[in-house]
């Protein structure tokens, strides 16, 4: 049987070099991510984590680092009823079309029947519905009850 996977396209008017900084940059993710700061040193191998508040809230180790096209790494839920899910990976592969930018997430290697699947399902669609918005209009959407991230 097949693992779960979610994946989620959108486009977004900006370019590929200032997508790449908004997802690698922590100043950038607070913003849209809802509060939590991304950090990492952003090469092959090295960890990166998610914070809020300065409680790490998601870790794990970058897997591809391929400026402004690819970048995937683990992910490793640091929630006390998710610790115990094993390591699943997430993708962003970023194609320049015109004027605009084809964001593509695969979020996959996740367990079956997993709590994680399904706080995604409904935390990415949020997150980058946020980041879409910061980049084209300079302001995320409103606070909301916080994604599943």
């Amino acid at each position: 049987m097949s693992k779960p996977e979610f994946v989620y396209t959108t486009y977004i008017e900006t370019t590929p070099e200032k997508l790449w900084l908004a997802l690698t940059d922590g100043d950038f993710t607070e913003r849209y991510w809802f509060g939590h700061r991304v950090a990492s040193a952003w090469e092959i191998g090295p960890p990166y984590r998610f914070s809020k508040q300065d409680k790490t809230t998601i870790a794990g180790k970058v897997l591809a680092f391929e400026p402004p096209k690819r970048l995937s790494y683990t992910w490793d839920n640091q929630k006390p009823d998710l610790k115990h899910e094993r390591s699943s990976r997430v993708t962003f592969d970023i194609e320049p079309r015109g004027k605009v930018v084809k964001l593509t997430v695969t979020h996959d290697n996740l367990d079956d029947g997993g709590k994680t699947f399904s706080d995604i399902s409904g935390g990415w669609p949020m997150v980058l519905a946020s980041l879409k918005s910061l980049l084209e209009t300079g302001q995320p959407l409103p606070p909301m009850s916080s994604p599943a991230a």
